[in-house]
Formats: C-alpha cells, structure tokens, sequence
C-alpha cells in the first residue's frame, strides 16, 4: 500500500485545505446559490464559486486522505464499457440494468450495515451501493463509529491499515474545517449532514470471487442551521468499488472516486437554514436494493 498516488485509495485520491471539497464526507462540487437577505448559512450572500473538486473517498485502501486533509482536483475516471452499459452514445444499458430483480433484499445485518448479499452481479452491485452509503455518512466523523463502518465494509486484510490511516485524516484540524467540534461532534444549535445516495451502478468486471462496481452517486454535505457558515450543498460523483468476496460477503479491497457525471442543476429555490435542518432530521436514510 501507498500514500503517494493523487486521486483515490489505490491510485486513487488525496485531499486539500478545503474541508467541503465528500465519501466519508467531504467530496464536492461548489455550487454558487442565489444571493439572498438574511443572516444564516443559507440566505446570505454566497462566496464566489469554486472549481469543482471531488469529495474525498474514504471506502478505498491504498491511498487513503493523506494528512493534508482535503481533496485534490479529480480527473476524468474510466469509463468502461461492458452489457452494463456507459455513457458513450450507442451503448446504452439495458432495462435489466436498473429494473427490479424480483429476488428479496438482505435481511442481515453486521452491525448496522446490511449484510449477507448473494454471490453474484446483483449482490456485488448492491453490496457496492449500501458501503457507499454508510461511507459516505456522518458516521465516519466519530471515531467509534468509524471502526465499526471501516470493519464491516472492508476486507480484514485491509482495516487495521485504513484505520490509521483515517485517524490521521480525521484530525481535530480536519473536522474544525468542516464545522464540528474536535471530538467530531456538532456544535449546540446546528445539524451536520453528510450524505451519500446512490444513483446507480455499473458492473465493470466480473471473475469469480472478484467484482469491479462503478456506482453513480449524490450526495450532501455541510452545517444545517442559524448561523450555519457551511451551508449544506450538493454533488455528483462516482465511486469504483474492487470487491472481493470473504467470509461469505463482499468486502471492498480498494476504491477511488471521480467527480460527476453532474446534471444541469434546476431552478428550485434555495431553501432556508431550518427547512434543511428539519429535513435532514424528520427523513431518515434507507437501504438500498434492486
């Protein structure tokens, strides 16, 4: 394993000063909102917009947040072809692709992170989907609950690497930069978000006790709440999981991200600092299946 490659855990991703630049929380693309009156995190007059950056991806192993802490420009991904389907005109993926499969979600659990996916296409993809969501969640900024993600989405030869690597990472510096207190907890009056959710995903290869998923995330991250300086925004990334199958589940051996692809962003108002606030805490999140 190494810790020199620039984009991802792998040859894969690093971070820069900018705490909000998403998984395991921060790793984005800066939208500029509109100008408003008021004092919150949400009405008031936007910074000027950023080039866009990739969030940090914390599901991967060989290259993991360095200790600079934040994220490096991302460039363009693969993007593989196969019966999956990519972007590219002509080749366009099938219904079986995004179509419900008929066979039943998982009903284990290790801990609070689904478990016990089949041993085949379907149960890689949404083995893939499921990491990326408790990855990419505010649980990654608590130590405690950190290990237990870490432990139960990766390969064990693997975990007690990533886990230093990621104390480092998440430092008292780091998590002041993105708003929460030293210990990782979020200041009185406001509301942390960091989520990930899956758009879909892509096999991009396959062999027996090994799998290549590519899944096409949204996520968001930032501080809900009066007087909020980070408010909460959106962005779009994809996430390339190489799995490997042990114990009878899939783990992930290493990972990387890539920025977008991003669609047009819509006209709908930008909502107050307490509607995201009392979003974020009346939905909860959900676990993903096809």
């Amino acid at each position: 394993m190494s810790l020199d490659d620039d984009n991802g855990y792998g040859n894969d991703s690093g971070r820069t000063d900018d705490g909000y630049s998403t998984i395991g929380g921060t790793r984005q693309t800066r939208t500029r909102l509109p100008d408003g009156e008021g004092g919150d995190g949400y009405n008031a007059s936007r910074r000027p917009a950023r080039g866009s950056r990739s969030l940090v991806t914390v599901v991967g192993v060989v290259v993991l947040l360095i200790a600079a802490i934040a994220f490096a420009n991302m460039g363009g991904g693969g993007k593989n072809d196969n019966d999956g389907g990519s972007g590219s005109a002509g080749n366009k993926p099938g219904a079986a692709s995004t179509a419900a499969t008929g066979t039943k979600p998982v009903t284990g659990k290790n801990g609070s992170i689904p478990s016990g996916f089949a041993h085949d296409e379907q149960g890689a993809q949404s083995a893939a989907s499921n990491y990326a969501v408790a990855l990419g969640s505010d649980g990654m900024f608590n130590a405690v609950t950190r290990r237990s993600i870490v432990r139960a989405t990766h390969d064990p030869a693997v975990v007690e690497t990533l886990l230093a690597d990621l104390t480092k990472a998440y430092s008292p510096g780091f998590l002041k930069n993105v708003g929460l207190n030293d210990d990782g907890t979020t200041p009185s009056g406001l509301t942390f978000v960091s989520r990930t959710i899956p758009v879909g995903t892509k096999v991009v290869e396959r062999s027996g006790d090994t799998a290549t998923i590519e899944v096409w995330c949204t996520g968001l991250v930032g501080m809900a709440g009066q007087g909020s300086t980070k408010p909460v925004t959106a962005t779009w990334f994809t996430i390339s999981e190489k799995l490997k199958w042990v114990g009878g589940d899939w783990r992930i051996e290493s990972s990387s991200q890539t920025e977008g692809p991003t669609p047009v962003n819509g006209d709908n108002r930008a909502s107050t600092a307490d509607e995201i606030a009392g979003a974020v805490e009346g939905y909860g999140g959900f676990t993903y299946a096809r």
